[in-house]
């Protein structure tokens, strides 16, 4: 029997294929969402900021999981949102308050993740003060 064919659930060849649907969400987030790529950027001074402060690595785990928890938060936030468009034609309360939520959500964690970031980079960046 062949591992790969479409009448089973599992198989190389679907587990692969699953990548380049990833891949394309990864690239669709990127095209349409000024936010993540917002986020990305913002991503990006931390680790940069990170490296020149020397952080220790489980501040460098903690900001990896940080930054990535935003990125994917904000992916699921679209997905729910293009979900809710697809279901709803024109303005509907409840459309209104998934999407509101969904934004919410991704807020809140962002804000934790700013706390953080405080947390780990101010007390090493007013080192640097004389």
């Amino acid at each position: 029997m062949n591992m790969d064919s479409k009448e089973t659930k599992f198989g190389l060849f679907r587990f692969l294929k699953s990548f380049g649907y990833a891949a394309e969400g990864m690239k669709s987030v990127w095209a349409t969402e000024q936010n993540f790529r917002i986020h990305s950027f913002a991503g990006i001074v931390v680790f940069l900021l990170a490296y020149m402060l020397s952080v220790s690595a489980m501040e460098w785990i903690i900001l990896i999981i940080l930054v990535f928890s935003v990125l994917a938060l904000e992916t699921m936030n679209t997905a729910i949102e293009k979900a809710v468009d697809l279901t709803t034609e024109g303005y509907h309360p409840l459309a209104k308050a998934a999407k509101d939520l969904a934004s919410a959500s991704v807020l809140l964690f962002a804000i934790c993740t700013a706390i953080v970031g405080t947390i780990i980079f101010l007390p090493k960046l007013l080192e640097l003060i004389p």
